[in-house]
């Protein structure tokens, strides 16, 4: 499904997030804060570019994707990113190698959850830190209501006009309104085996960004 998407992917996710995506990116980078000789695993990482901010920070950042599609667009654009072919419930690296994980809108795509987590934990060194940015469940009745009108109703008919593949946007509204709040993704991590799990609201709860770290 990704791999019909991959050529408009992030024109589309601009779009429809209203121009939110590229503030979501940012914050990601403030709460994974790469620093120089880091090594940073970016899984779901599509076409690279949510790992330019990491690259920039001086940390060798290896995107990580399980589409090869979107890892072809992605060399195409960022030729020097070392894009890797993988399976976030089985990931082709060592014990404790990544001083930082991070996962965005990625993780309520991988249909093993507690598997993918525990993965990342395996691949993290001891004090090292996981970041997961994904859609979560606005924290005002109101907007909820609105916010999932919009997901259901206009969605669909926005990703048509943009996207290579309006189908998988179906796919992408069903999805977020099924997957976990804030609360119960806290405690799915704190289950993995990351300790002092927490999470920042964005778009008030439009998005999540959850911290973690390995004991």
């Amino acid at each position: 499904m990704f791999d019909g998407v991959a050529a408009k992917y992030d024109l589309t996710n601009d779009v429809l997030s209203l121009g939110q995506a590229r503030l979501w990116r940012k914050a990601v980078a403030r709460a994974v804060d790469a620093r120089a000789g880091e090594r940073v695993l970016d899984l779901a990482a599509g076409t690279g570019t949510s790992s330019l901010p990491f690259q920039a920070a001086g940390a060798y950042v290896v995107p990580c994707d399980f589409s090869l599609g979107m890892l072809r667009e992605g060399k195409k654009r960022h030729p020097r990113l070392p894009l890797t072919a993988g399976d976030a419930t089985r990931l082709p690296f060592a014990d404790g190698v990544f001083d930082a994980v991070t996962i965005s809108f990625g993780l309520r795509n991988i249909q093993d959850t507690q598997g993918a987590l525990r993965e990342m934990l395996r691949v993290t060194r001891p004090g090292g830190r996981v970041v997961i940015c994904e859609f979560s469940h606005p924290t005002w009745e109101p907007f909820r209501t609105v916010y999932s009108e919009y997901l259901m109703r206009a969605l669909p008919p926005i990703a048509t006009s943009v996207s290579s593949n309006p189908d998988a946007y179906v796919y992408l509204a069903e999805s977020i309104r099924a997957w976990p709040d804030q609360p119960r993704l806290a405690a799915r991590l704190r289950s993995a085996g990351w300790g002092r799990p927490a999470w920042r609201n964005l778009t008030g709860g439009v998005v999540a960004l959850h911290r973690a770290y390995k004991p």
